[in-house]
């Protein structure tokens, strides 16, 4: 017999389904012919999918049919593998998470991120966690990068899991969506989890002292039912956000502030680096564009060669 679920976490080789409407959840496998169908894809079954699958003698699971996708966040395949890794699917909200210190904030990683969700038509939002540890001049600069975003149309968050209202505001976010976390590792997307849903008692780890950077402590990515029929996917910590399916001459649709600027080019195939008679550069100029923005551009264009 036939069942309807949502897969709620991916190890690589098994899946765990929730039955709709149900409360038991199965462990499920993948037959070799959807990898075979999706070569390009190295985890054809992501968390958030909704799935039919049939339940085989030993209690264990079998997909058989991966329904239509209304959207996923893909990025580049790492360690050396070809071909796109989907993080979730199945969103109504994208979050970036990055901490005011330790590690320290990356814009670069914020950017692409939100080029990401623009390229695929999810609404996104920016969270600045820990900021107990803001020290002098911390709180400015983050004030400042909260009025360029928001200018843009994104949402966008401080928070501390030492400040009860900054939980109630994400909280407030969560509620009635189905969310995804997504940020280097150490910048507290699980210790949020845990602020707003204390219960969960998920497993977090500390920042290594040495590098700087997070230890991972997800291992993988996972959807996790928080307050008031809300769902968020944590998911295990990324260095890199390797950007796919996006071209060059399309990367400036990607940047909100870039739309009205490029419609003034003079060369249809422009770049908006060099050639004369560009709108971006003179926005730019203007001071129409922020120059991190712009020096971000830059840097994801060259990383698409």
């Amino acid at each position: 017999m036939s069942k309807q679920g949502r897969v709620i976490q991916s190890t690589g080789k098994w899946y765990k389904v929730a039955e709709k409407d149900g409360d038991t959840i199965y462990d499920c496998r993948l037959p070799g012919r959807f990898r075979l169908d999706k070569k390009e894809v190295t985890n054809p079954v992501a968390v958030g999918d909704n799935v039919t699958f049939t339940v085989e003698s030993d209690g264990a699971g079998t997909i058989t049919e991966i329904h239509e996708r209304e959207n996923y966040i893909p990025r580049q395949a790492t360690h050396g593998r070809r071909g796109e890794q989907i993080l979730a699917a199945n969103i109504d909200r994208a979050w970036v998470v990055q901490s005011v210190r330790q590690p320290k904030l990356n814009l670069g990683f914020i950017d692409r991120f939100l080029v990401t969700c623009e390229a695929y038509e999810i609404p996104a939002g920016i969270i600045v966690n820990k900021m107990d540890l803001a020290k002098k001049g911390d709180e400015a600069f983050v004030e400042d990068i909260r009025e360029l975003y928001i200018g843009l149309g994104y949402s966008f968050l401080t928070t501390s899991i030492h400040n009860e209202e900054s939980i109630s505001r994400l909280e407030k976010e969560l509620k009635a969506k189905t969310s995804v976390f997504i940020g280097p590792s150490g910048t507290g997307k699980t210790s949020l989890l845990n602020a707003v849903q204390p219960n969960l008692g998920l497993r977090t780890g500390e920042v290594s002292g040495y590098s700087n950077k997070g230890k991972h402590t997800t291992t993988f990515a996972t959807l996790i039912p928080v307050s008031e029929r809300g769902y968020i996917v944590d998911t295990p910590g990324i260095r890199e956000l390797g950007l796919v399916n996006i071209e060059k001459s399309e990367l400036s649709l990607f940047f909100p502030e870039m739309l009205e600027p490029r419609e003034h080019c003079k060369y249809y195939n422009c770049t908006h680096t060099h050639e004369p008679g560009c709108g971006v550069v003179k926005a730019f100029e203007e001071g129409r564009i922020d120059p991190d923005r712009y020096n971000s551009y830059i840097n994801i264009l060259q990383s698409l060669d």
